[in-house]
């Protein structure tokens, strides 16, 4: 029996570097968006000075794990059995659970994933304890307080951070402007002091709090001393900064890289509990129970050791601190979340990651009719000088940078500020709430969400918030089923959620390469939206088009057959899917629309004239291209839903030989576009033509048959409409290849002045 509890306790501490890996790769983003986004310097350099912050953080943590051993349960009352199918299965769901997110590219809480997990798999054992022993009840097993507190933390998190980060930047922005160059002669060194100053705070009250050097002693002299220390910093930093700006170092990368140094660093010292916590509460009840507990065994061993708190020996966090360095370093997962804060607060527009939601256009035109209103009481004189403060064509950006070095430096500081009043007043604030609602309330201070990409941007903002709740409920609902099957199930169960958790890891890992491997091509895109220059512009422009168009005809290809074999066999499901793709197509076309929009206004006005018009008509073409097969697809969902007759078998016959003779069509000519080579083309264009010839046969046909009343009228409708769609599909996808020809070929250059 006790190898078994060996081989678990062995086995959390694999998945605890594990977890240290996805965990570092979800919060990643808590600490590096801004530096990222401005690039106040070279990713690398972001890196190493990110690392050390999680490096010292982590080695100088005290390892308090007391949310792991008594935050959410009450030790006392779980045997060792118990308290041991507690944290195994806290640990199986938060791997699967954060590598889920970290996978999707959304950022989300580990510590609100730790508290739920933890609640939910004591809920499922106190249950079962309740139900067995009429002498206890939930309160005496559970502590209830830590999750509703965690919860309140959500709202705060939210609505506080959001708000004050909208009016910091408004100020900020209001007194540098975007040309903020010429407006920090004599503010820089205040600006920069305050920030340093807030730095400095944050790191003595969140970062260093629990560090093994802040004796209780320290924490008193520093609480004592707070105003001394802060006024001492303020004027030494001041003073430093005008110093730097006088020696002509940018202050404002100064600060970026301390803010990140000090969010990196608290990251480590304070979360390394929700990645290391639950493996070393169960390497501690191990080694309770080895020294005190064998004589009463396993279900008859109270863990009331774990009242008391433990510190985790220097080994232990020396290697957690070199495991989440490594993850920082080499985590595409990191790269990919960090990507998803930044895009939603970039200050160009570009492409859109998220879509457009019922709630995301009622916010906007809430908040215009709001703006407008409060714009018509404000003077004119006064919005003239606002405006003069906002002018975005001034913007100083470093190239390929999402936002400015003031936008930043603000972010670090108020997040840093935030997270520090909170930790003061005792509040749960999260590190990744709070410091990505200070990023969306910058953006929108900096007026970077515009009419044409407001409600994009909601959407995001919506979709990552409804993923923390999703991460509350997902965590409690499923660690309450896994700790539920781990004890009814015992050995068994424990060997096959093992099995099923590394299965879904590896599973996870395979699918996000696969993944990223189609993502590449997006990287055409991000060059395409950072190029200045027209003649770079028009070729990534004309390469880009090209990734794009096959995909709409590789889904032309694939979900016009799934179409007409699914109807043709009556089969819903095939159908179902094919209008879900569709539906999902559609967004993806008009994503591609906007970007090539962007796109066509870096190019100069002789390229726009030549090529602008192909350009535009291959887009339609697509557009179309996807809607006819939307048409074709929704009539004969509804006729097979509902259950009517089907085609005779001529009919079926006849359409079937052509609708495969159009798949060939499709194929044929992305493979054109895919290769960049034309010389076929007249061979398809020929194909297309006898295609029409043998749809308009098919038409009049059917349409003597209904003449000569023959047939259900009901049948004879969705055929002549799939007829039509499918000359729309041979003819729209004939056009889309020649216009392409056209919009691919070398503008002439003959004509332009040298």
């Amino acid at each position: 029996m006790e190898t078994i509890y060996l081989c678990i306790v062995i086995f959390l501490f694999a998945l605890a570097i594990f977890d240290l890996v996805v965990g570092v790769s979800n919060d990643a983003v808590n600490f590096l968006n801004s530096a990222v986004g401005a690039k106040s310097a070279s990713f690398r350099m972001i890196l190493i000075i990110a690392g050390i912050g999680v490096f010292v953080g982590a080695s100088l943590s005290n390892g308090m794990m007391d949310i792991a051993r008594h935050g959410i349960y009450q030790p006392e009352h779980f045997y060792f059995a118990e308290i041991m199918c507690i944290l195994l299965a806290v640990m199986l769901t938060d791997v699967v659970l954060l590598d889920v997110f970290n996978s999707m590219g959304m950022p989300t809480s580990t510590t609100v994933s730790l508290v739920f997990e933890l609640l939910g798999g004591t809920l499922a054992l106190a249950l079962v304890k309740v139900n067995m022993n009429d002498a206890l009840n939930l309160s005496d097993l559970i502590n209830t307080d830590k999750a509703l507190s965690v919860i309140m933390g959500i709202f705060l998190s939210v609505v506080i951070a959001f708000f004050f980060g909208m009016i910091v930047q408004w100020i900020s922005r209001t007194i540098f402007t975007f040309n903020y160059k010429k407006h920090m002669k004599y503010t820089i060194g205040l600006f920069g002091g305050i920030a340093a100053t807030a730095i400095i705070y944050f790191m003595l009250i969140k970062g260093f709090k629990d560090t093994a050097f802040m004796t209780p002693e320290n924490k008193v002299w520093v609480q004592n001393n707070t105003l001394m220390l802060v006024g001492a910093s303020l004027a030494f930093f001041t003073i430093l900064m005008q110093i730097l700006h006088w020696c002509k170092i940018n202050v404002f990368k100064v600060i970026v890289l301390l803010g990140t140094f000090s969010l990196a660093m608290a990251f480590a010292g304070n979360d390394l509990v929700n990645f290391i916590g639950v493996p070393l509460a169960g390497f501690s009840s191990y080694t309770d129970f080895m020294a005190n507990g064998q004589v009463v065994g396993p279900d008859g061993f109270l863990m009331t050791s774990l009242l008391g708190s433990a510190k985790t020996p220097w080994y232990f966090l020396f290697g957690a601190g070199v495991v989440m360095v490594i993850a920082l370093s080499t985590s595409k997962k990191a790269h990919n979340v960090i990507k998803t804060s930044v895009n939603l607060s970039r200050q160009d527009e570009g492409e859109e990651t998220f879509g457009s939601t019922p709630i995301a256009r009622t916010l906007v035109r809430i908040s215009m009719n709001i703006a407008n209103g409060v714009t018509n009481n404000v003077p004119e004189g006064v919005k003239g000088w606002i405006n003069k403060r906002f002018r975005k064509d001034e913007a100083i950006i470093a190239d390929g940078a999402a936002f400015d070095l003031v936008r930043a430096s603000v972010n670090l500081v108020l997040a840093g500020l935030l997270i520090a009043l909170g930790t003061s007043m005792k509040l749960p604030l999260s590190t990744t709430y709070v410091t990505f609602m200070v990023a969306m309330g910058t953006s929108l201070a900096d007026r970077a969400w515009g009419r044409d990409s407001a409600v994009y941007r909601i959407t995001g903002v919506l979709s990552v918030i409804g993923g923390w709740f999703i991460t509350a409920g997902a965590a409690f609902t499923i660690c309450f089923i896994v700790a539920l099957i781990i004890h009814f199930g015992g050995t068994i169960a424990i060997v096959v959620l093992i099995a099923l958790a590394v299965f879904s890891l590896i599973r996870s890992q395979i699918i996000y390469k696969k993944r990223s491997k189609k993502d590449e091509k997006s990287e055409t895109l991000k060059q395409l939206m950072q190029s200045t220059d027209s003649a770079e512009t028009f070729d990534l422009m004309r390469q880009h088009t090209r990734e794009e168009l096959v995909k709409v005809l590789e889904y032309a290809e694939n979900n016009f057959n799934l179409t007409i074999t699914s109807f043709l066999h009556e089969n819903l499901r095939g159908l179902r899917r094919a209008m879900g793709s569709t539906k999902f197509e559609k967004q993806l076309i008009k994503q591609m629309k906007r970007a090539g929009t962007v796109a066509m206004s870096k190019l100069d006005n002789q390229t726009v004239l030549e090529k602008g018009l192909y350009y535009y008509q291959g887009n339609d073409f697509a557009s179309e291209l996807v809607y006819s097969i939307s048409r074709l697809c929704e009539p004969c969902l509804e006729h097979i839903d509902n259950n009517f007759s089907s085609l005779d078998a001529i009919q079926k016959g006849e359409y079937g030989d052509t609708a495969n003779n159009i798949t060939t069509l499709i194929h044929n000519c992305r493979i054109l576009l895919e290769t960049n080579d034309y010389t076929g083309l007249s061979n398809e264009v020929k194909l297309a033509n006898e295609l029409n010839a043998q749809l308009s046969h098919l038409k009049r046909q059917e349409l003597q048959r209904i003449q000569g009343q023959k047939g259900s009228i009901r049948v004879s409708m969705i055929y002549l409409t799939m007829v039509q769609e499918a000359q729309n599909v041979v003819a729209y996808t004939i056009n889309l290849i020649k216009v392409s020809r056209k919009f691919q070929e070398e503008p002439d250059t003959s004509y332009k002045t040298i």
